[in-house]
């Protein structure tokens, strides 16, 4: 169960060969061919490297049939260096970008920047439609849409069966398991992305939502920090001294803890869904024992929220092509290409309709594990993936996003360090310099 997909990892370099990708590719007729090479009107895509999105786009260009070809550039692969490359060009009025590949956390400040335009009448209704509620919270920005939210992403609970045979439902559960194992001598230690950078700042709002938190009033403009805020805070800090996290947490990012939970130094795992990738390409005679699961929850009978990862289309307004380009971005992230990218990268959907299709990428032909894959035997994490999505928490959603980001890693770094009542006082005052653009470079 779940080969096929295991095969690649999502937003990594591709396992699979070219000749097997391209073998498949023209036994289902899916996203095959590279038409709309001839010309037409040249709309340029411009996305982090996704290994099976040349495919999307030259079915696209097959779609459009002349009437429009699709041309991608790869961004770099960090997000930072993504959004530096947009950003410079976009503030240059430069007409050469027509679908822009965001970042969840940027629309709003590419809308408030009159960069990106909005989804309006039947475009807006497409790219809306089906979408998955925490999805679609982060395409818009003041109550208008601005993207077309094409993959989406949540982080999950990851373990081994053979350590515990089921997941704790809750973070005192976990401690006390964690604290178990290692009085037994077992794998016990928490792996999260502890290092400074945005990594910290998904697990730490994952937490705050969780509480019932809130960093931001609703409308953005002000820090809240409430007392849900001081409890995840407190919850960080015990998980982070009480000799249940790893020594080398404040440097990890998510390979780092990927890499540890495979080499057995952990009995808890929280990452993005392409660790099942990644363990059924290096230890597959084991994958049967790897598991997932929600985030625990403050409380018994309370429900998690983890944050929501992904990227959303747009059309830059500085485009010479709307029309084409939201007609191209529209194929880009239909639910056909949605579930190819999801069956042989690894890429959550944002549809909810893909994880109820069971059938396989070619309906005429045997399912197959690795040649013709279906959602319904090759992504097995999806049920969960989907009900985490249901009610998945947003980061703030603040034009100046990247500020908040900035000044939270660095308050919470090193973890261990934190002293709730203080940490959530210097939050509060660094959040709302950083609102007004303080103290920190954009």
């Amino acid at each position: 169960m779940g080969k096929a997909w295991a095969r690649t990892r999502a937003g990594r370099p591709p396992r699979r060969t070219a000749a097997a990708a391209g073998a498949s590719l023209l036994a289902v007729g899916l996203l095959a061919g590279c038409g709309g090479d001839g010309g037409g009107t040249v709309v340029n895509l411009y996305i982090s490297p996704e290994e099976s999105l040349p495919q999307v786009v030259s079915q696209c260009n097959e779609q459009a049939d002349g009437r429009y070809r699709i041309v991608y550039h790869r961004l770099p692969r960090d997000a930072d260096g993504q959004r530096e490359q947009m950003v410079r060009r976009l503030a240059a009025e430069d007409s050469g970008l027509d679908v822009l590949g965001l970042d969840v956390t940027w629309i709003p400040e590419f809308a408030e920047a009159g960069w990106i335009e909005e989804w309006t009448g039947e475009n807006r209704e497409r790219a809306t439609e089906d979408v998955l509620p925490g999805p679609l919270r982060t395409a818009v920005w003041e109550e208008k849409v601005y993207g077309a939210p094409k993959n989406t992403n949540v982080q999950l609970l990851w373990y081994d069966e053979r350590v515990t045979p089921r997941p704790p439902r809750t973070w005192d559960e976990m401690l006390r398991t964690a604290r178990r194992l290692k009085e037994e001598g077992e794998p016990y230690r928490i792996l999260f992305t502890g290092a400074q950078y945005e990594g910290l700042v998904v697990f730490f709002n994952s937490l705050v939502a969780s509480a019932g938190g809130q960093l931001l009033s609703e409308d953005g403009k002000r820090a809240v920090v409430d007392e849900g805020v001081v409890e995840a805070l407190r919850l960080l800090k015990e998980m982070t001294s009480a000799g249940l996290t790893p020594p080398s947490l404040s440097n990890m990012q998510e390979d780092e803890v990927r890499l540890a939970f495979q080499g057995g130094q952990g009995a808890f795992e929280f990452n993005w869904p392409f660790v099942y990738a990644s363990y059924a390409q290096e230890k597959p005679q084991e994958l049967e024992h790897f598991k997932w699961a929600r985030y625990p929850s403050f409380a018994a009978g309370e429900e998690s929220r983890a944050t929501v990862g992904g990227y959303n289309l747009a059309v830059s307004s500085h485009s010479r092509n709307k029309p084409e380009a939201f007609e191209a971005a529209l194929c880009l992230r239909s639910a056909e290409s949605q579930k190819y990218q999801a069956l042989r990268s690894g890429l959550p959907p944002s549809i909810g309709t893909v994880y109820d299709d069971e059938t396989p990428l070619d309906p005429g032909k045997p399912a197959d594990p690795v040649e013709n894959p279906s959602m319904a035997t090759e992504y097995p994490p999806k049920e969960t993936i989907r009900a985490a999505l249901e009610d998945a928490a947003v980061r703030p959603l603040t034009p100046v996003y990247q500020n908040l980001s900035t000044v939270t890693a660095k308050i919470l770094s090193p973890p261990s360090a934190i002293d709730p009542e203080r940490t959530a006082d210097e939050l509060r005052d660094e959040l709302d310099a950083a609102l007004k653009s303080q103290g920190v470079l954009p």
